[in-house]
């Protein structure tokens, strides 16, 4: 989500039967196939095959939340190779997931109960307990014993606990076959042991929209802020420029105005609790140095120090290679203008506000763009999947993996 440029005003919500701008999608061929050749295409009508039972909201909440769980545990299961594949599309495959989840939302909005009365403000509660829970946002797990039976790994040592972010797939208006590598990781990653050289490392994963709105509700703060102070490492995660890792150094209070997943654009200072207290900057505090040395795979790993500031006193906005000016006003971090740099401030904020900013690593990290394979890259034409993109993805879980390695060691 770094560097991007936006391609003109976001076009307007037209309608279509209650649906939103990204449940309209779902009628491309595409979405279809993935869907089909992703085993998920059953599980919205079976919602909606079970909302018809719903005799109360109370019975039709449950549903709901079981759906939403059932969801997100078939994702990554299917991920992590347990279970029937489902369908020929490999298994590390971020967009069924995606695409369900809009099937079942869409649903769910176009729903009217025969036997109770729903009415708006409960149908949103509905809406919200299915984006929480088909997102793992309410199944995050970090056991309380481990391979040693008392907290602690095979070799007597405590298992550390890391928390990392993946978004959904973006600008679908372009492309709308697109995968984002950072939810394919989550779904790879969740629930996983790595080894460190510090003794092993239990990893758990959520994801979030490409959607101004719901970081302007404050659904990062509400799904992340009862594990930070009970963490040892976060990264938020998400795809950025071609052919490379970036450690963002810094991170920017401003949006650029990017159009999101539902064609709306935010331009203003990204709005949050308490904005009398709001820096314009926050800042990793990820083991960056050791992370670019560690070697973790195939793309390059880079300490990304730049931003955009308006310098003190005003002007216009400036490229700082080496981080923000004292007093500046931000216009970019490292990350960018997009939600990914928001995720990555809003999440750092918060460590320091809960006063963790001296023990907790965390921050964020862009991946590659996950890019098809040659001869498949016209939209129009393309296939939904090929061999190369199958590589680059899995290259870029593993890669990310190493980079959760590196970062969880202490030398």
């Amino acid at each position: 989500m770094a560097g991007l440029t936006a391609p003109g005003p976001a076009a307007a919500d037209d309608g279509g039967g209650g649906a939103t701008v990204e449940e309209r999608r779902l009628e491309r061929a595409a979405p279809q196939e993935i869907l089909r050749r992703g085993g998920f295409d059953s599980l919205a009508p079976e919602l909606a095959r079970a909302l018809g039972k719903a005799r109360s909201y109370d019975q039709a909440r449950r549903i709901v939340v079981r759906d939403g769980r059932a969801l997100w545990r078939r994702a990554v299961d299917r991920a992590q190779g347990r279970g029937p594949a489902g369908g020929d599309l490999s298994r590390d495959d971020d967009r069924p997931l995606y695409w369900a989840r809009l099937a079942m939302t869409r649903e769910l909005r176009q729903w009217e109960p025969a036997r109770f009365a729903l009415g708006e403000e409960r149908r949103a509660r509905l809406l919200s307990a299915l984006e929480r829970t088909s997102r793992g946002q309410d199944g995050v797990r970090f056991p309380g014993t481990g391979d040693g039976g008392d907290g602690r790994g095979g070799k007597g040592r405590p298992v550390k606990r890391i928390l990392v972010t993946g978004f959904d797939p973006f600008t679908l208006d372009r492309d709308v076959r697109i995968s984002n590598p950072s939810g394919a990781t989550a779904l790879a990653l969740d629930g996983t042991t790595i080894r460190t050289a510090d003794g092993p490392a239990r990893v758990e994963a959520v994801t979030f929209p490409v959607r101004w709105r719901d970081f302007s509700e404050g659904a990062v703060e509400r799904a992340l802020r009862p594990y930070l102070p009970h963490l040892d490492l976060f990264t938020t995660i998400s795809q950025g420029r071609v052919g490379r890792f970036d450690v963002e150094r810094t991170n920017g209070a401003w949006r650029g105005g990017f159009p999101d997943n539902e064609n709306v654009s935010r331009t203003e200072t990204v709005p949050v609790a308490d904005p009398a207290s709001q820096p314009q900057w926050t800042t990793t505090t990820l083991p960056y140095k050791r992370i670019v040395e560690a070697g973790t795979g195939r793309f390059p790993v880079y300490d990304n120090t730049s931003v955009t500031e308006i310098p003190a006193g005003g002007g216009a906005p400036v490229v700082r290679p080496d981080g923000p000016t004292e007093g500046s006003t931000a216009r970019a971090g490292g990350g960018g203008d997009y939600l990914s740099n928001e995720i990555a401030y809003r999440v750092t904020l918060l460590r320091d506000r809960l006063g963790l900013g001296e023990r907790l690593p965390g921050g964020h990290v862009h991946t590659p763009v996950l890019q098809f394979g040659a001869g498949n890259t016209d939209p129009a034409t393309g296939a939904v999947t090929d061999p190369q993109f199958v590589r680059n993805r899995l290259d870029i879980i593993d890669q990310v993996r190493g980079i959760l390695r590196a970062a969880a060691s202490s030398s």
